[in-house]
């Protein structure tokens, strides 16, 4: 495959040869020039900013069709689309006084459109405004967006859920590729880190049609953060103090672009101490300390783009067992403890051709767990190694017709090199390949896609049979075809309708196959099953939208069924004290939606009040299983907002305030080994803004969450069968240089 992708570089290359430029003006709608808009072509890592005089221009471009995006504050952002075919393009440009209406190009989709011309709905969330919030981790950010929730352990820990999918069912990218690190563990979090990434984007349903298996119930897509502007430089560092973990988050980042070669480099420590809940108490080895690396080096001309990247991770995670005991502000993690260490290298690379282009992704991930429990030597050991890869060729356009097919696939080998074993050593290979059409009209979207995969999985015996740590040898083959169907239109100038079918896949993962002992945490002795089928997913989603400059409304509905939904259910039997549970298949479905406001009334600029709304509903088909609901279904959630914005002033600029009203209603379906969970309320508080000394500026937050120090226990939080309530009032101060 890689001598392949080689020859399609070479060959292809010889036949796209260009030097062609943008220029153009940007005014207000008062025929007044903008000075400092910046003007972004993402796909070939271009960006530069308006003159004095309001004049721009980009060199050393491809042929072809790109979304060419302007910024400015107080304007709103335009995106435009262009074909570029001659050696200069005038593109003059008007921006107008913002009304908070932003259309953003979406990278996760197949032709990368602006969200107004998606068929589906992706929700685009920037880590900047994700962590205005005052949040600790990446993840805890994540489940503030609607219809995205996380099952944590503690403030270290946390897995995201997307509308009641978690765990292997929801595939996470980076860095354009997709990340692997052992996540079929309850107790294995994300494995990623705030710093260096630009935005998240989620995709609320199957994707497996672009993605392959796990995306059976959604995908979250990372966007590492923008080379600097062509011809500049920029230091970058900010740091965060969190007072009840006695925390700090702090990052240096440092970015130099020529017109052609861009580099960026970044690196960030996080130490935390135990968390405190509401009663002053700290629950013991909560504590945790991350290192992370980040480094980019691109290239683009006018016949080709690259970019590779690099990003090291270590983790040192206290795993909480004896709850409230020994307090202390140690932020060095007791025993018993895992230790995470994440490399993941990535090869992004674009050829354009006359009238198509060639997009190559390729991906290695080496991610190291180990697992202390009284000393220094690892008790448990595992090594997964993943290389990934992923081919598209974008067909000439057809009239409005839009088309892609391409190839993608894994191999992956994990090895155990501790004294326990959790799965077996095994080797896993993916194969797929997939076509993809789209047709525009008017303000009318059709999309459709056919998709089929292979995965093979061969794994070695391991101990004595009937024994504990016992597992068979494994050779299995799954396979699945999929489709989708989109359709996107606008009723009326402000109203958008779209409606779309998908279906999904997951095959089962090695601890569902070969799981034979106790699962430290949950105390269940779980056995495997290796006659698991796939998971087949069918997706209906139904989405309407109203905005006006104003107003906006949202409103999100879905209905999930699933084949052969994998669940543990207890036999009955005991093992050494431990319950034991089986790894069952069954019929399930899962439905609800989200539902939100946005007002913005005029005269009124300064004030934005948003209000949303979100339910998920899981239920096993049968009830000869014994409880009929799912697990790790989150808890209906009303969030509500009251946002002002502050004119500015000699020292403050760009400044807000916000307050934060979070209910979370009682959860009353619980599955067969959970416990209901009541209603809470949770107030916080965020101000914050650009402060200014002459040619110094620098930003600040100030973050109060759960600012009533509120006594509660998430539905979601694996230490809730302890009766252990999650993190009381936390005071958050944060600081951002550039230079």
């Amino acid at each position: 495959m890689k001598n392949f992708i080689l020859a399609l570089f070479l060959g292809f290359s010889i036949f796209a040869s260009a030097q062609n430029k943008i220029i153009g003006t940007i005014s207000n709608n008062q025929n007044q020039t903008l000075t400092g808009v910046t003007i972004s072509i993402p796909e070939v890592h271009k960006e530069t900013v308006s003159d004095a005089n309001g004049n721009y221009i980009l060199n050393n471009l491809p042929n072809g069709n790109f979304n060419i995006i302007f910024k400015y504050i107080g304007y709103e952002s335009q995106t435009k689309e262009v074909f570029i075919k001659d050696k200069e393009t005038v593109l003059n440009i008007v921006l107008e006084e913002e009304v908070h209406q932003i259309d953003e190009v979406i990278v996760s989709t197949a032709f990368n459109k602006l969200q107004s011309q998606n068929v589906m709905k992706v929700e685009h969330q920037s880590v900047k405004s994700l962590q205005q919030k005052g949040v600790s981790t990446l993840i805890e950010g994540l489940a503030t967006i609607p219809g995205v929730s996380q099952v944590s352990t503690g403030t270290s820990i946390g897995k995201p859920v997307i509308r009641g999918l978690s765990g292997n069912r929801v595939l996470v990218y980076s860095q354009g590729v997709r990340m692997e690190n052992q996540q079929f563990g309850e107790e294995h979090g994300l494995g990623l880190n705030d710093s260096g990434i630009e935005s998240v984007e989620v995709i609320k349903g199957p994707a497996s049609l672009l993605y392959g298996s796990d995306a059976l119930g959604g995908v979250l897509y990372f966007n590492p953060e923008k080379f600097a502007k062509s011809n500049t430089s920029e230091l970058n560092f900010n740091t965060k103090y969190f007072t009840n973990t006695q925390g700090t988050n702090s990052s240096l980042g440092y970015k130099l672009s020529g017109e052609d070669l861009k580099f960026s480099a970044r690196v960030s420590n996080n130490k935390h101490a135990d968390y405190k809940i509401s009663d002053g108490n700290r629950v013991t080895n909560t504590r945790y300390e991350e290192l992370d690396f980040k480094t980019g080096l691109g290239y683009s001309n006018a016949v080709f783009s690259t970019v590779f990247r690099y990003n090291y991770n270590e983790l040192d995670l206290g795993i909480p067992e004896e709850g409230i005991s020994e307090q202390s502000t140690s932020k060095h993690p007791e025993f018993p403890k895992q230790g995470v260490v994440n490399h993941v290298l990535s090869l992004n690379n674009v050829v354009f051709l006359r009238n198509s282009k060639i997009e190559a992704d390729l991906g290695y991930i080496n991610n190291n767990r180990s697992e202390f429990e009284d000393s220094s030597v690892a008790i448990l050991q595992m090594k997964l190694k993943t290389f990934n890869y992923n081919v598209k060729y974008h067909l000439p356009k057809i009239g409005k017709i839009e088309s892609i097919v391409g190839v993608q696939g894994m191999n992956q080998t994990n090895e155990n090199l501790g004294e326990e074993f959790l799965i077996p050593n095994a080797t896993t290979d993916d194969f797929g390949v997939f076509g993809t059409i789209n047709y525009e009209w008017n303000k009318n979207v059709i999309q459709a896609g056919i998709r089929f995969d292979n995965r093979k999985i061969n794994s070695e015996m391991n101990g004595v049979e009937g024994e504990e740590g016992y597992f068979e040898a494994l050779n299995k083959k799954f396979e699945s075809f999929n489709s989708s169907l989109g359709f996107k239109t606008n009723l009326k100038e402000n109203i958008v309708l779209r409606f779309n079918l998908a279906s999904g896949f997951r095959a089962p993962n090695l601890a569902e196959l070969t799981s034979n002992g106790v699962h430290e945490g949950s105390n269940r002795y779980e056995i495997g099953n290796s006659n698991l089928k796939n998971e087949q997913n069918f997706q209906a989603d139904l989405n309407l939208e109203y905005r006006n400059p104003h107003f906006e409304l949202f409103v999100n509905g879905f209905y999930n069924h699933i084949n052969n939904y994998i669940f543990i259910s207890p036999n009955g039997n005991i093992i050494d004290e431990n319950n034991v549970y089986d790894y069952l298949q069954a019929n399930a479905s899962l439905f609800g939606g989200e539902a939100g406001i946005h007002f913005h009334p005029h005269p009124l600029d300064w004030l934005h009040i948003t209000s949303s709304f979100e339910s998920v509903t899981g239920k096993k088909d049968s009830r000869s299983f014994g409880r009929n609901n799912l697990p790790l279904i989150p808890a209906n959630r009303w969030n509500s907002s009251f946002k002002t914005e502050f004119k500015s002033v000699k020292y403050l600029k760009e400044s807000y305030a916000v307050l934060n009203l979070e209910y979370t209603f009682n959860q009353n379906n619980p599955s067969e080994f959970e416990t209901k969970s009541n209603d809470y309320a949770l107030l916080n508080f965020g101000f914050g803004g650009k402060v200014t000394f002459g040619k110094t500026a620098f930003d600040i937050n100030l973050n109060a969450n759960n600012l009533l120090n509120k006594n509660y226990i998430s539905h979601l939080s694996r230490l809730k069968a302890d009766g252990i309530p999650n993190i009381g009032r936390n005071i958050v101060l944060g600081i951002n240089f550039s230079m």
